[in-house]
């Protein structure tokens, strides 16, 4: 397994509806997957609208891939950085929104053991005629059994 480490950011004060009630694993969950600020931010946009319809909850995956001559532990981004970067992504959100930040060496592989089976995904991408590592990523996770839907920025 090539995960090294899991942090979960939870939701600023004042926006901590479902951590509170305790019935965040009973609400429905859909996985936002990091990939560029503006893509993300787009497809945070997407996953808000959904979930305000579904009263479910949105999760920002954040699979931070670490090069092999680095330890696994030691990233080339302090993660406190990381940490404060994400919140400020996520607050940008219309829905609640917590942050799980995974360092890894395969996105992929990180992305396949954390989600649970049959997840709705969201990943932003910028529209092409060819495809692109977004689509590609979006592909693999629908082969995998995932709901995936594309957001696409101009």
């Amino acid at each position: 397994m090539s995960l090294a480490l899991q942090r979960t950011l939870t939701p600023a004060a004042g926006r901590s509806e479902w951590t509170a009630t305790g019935d965040a694993e009973a609400k429905l969950s859909i996985a936002v997957v990091f990939t560029t600020v503006e893509s993300t931010l787009t497809a945070l946009k997407k996953a808000g609208t959904l979930a305000n319809r579904l009263g479910a909850r949105i999760t920002l995956v954040v699979p931070q891939v670490v090069p092999r001559p680095l330890p696994l532990e030691t990233p080339p981004v302090l993660l406190d950085w990381s940490e404060r970067r994400f919140r400020v992504i996520a607050e940008q959100s219309p829905v609640e929104t917590m942050v799980h930040i995974y360092l890894c060496r395969d996105r992929l592989e990180t992305l396949l053991k954390a989600f649970s089976p049959r997840s709705v995904v969201v990943i932003g991408g910028r529209k092409r005629w060819w495809p692109t590592s977004e689509s590609r990523l979006a592909r693999k996770l629908r082969n995998a059994g995932h709901e995936v839907i594309l957001a696409e920025t101009e």
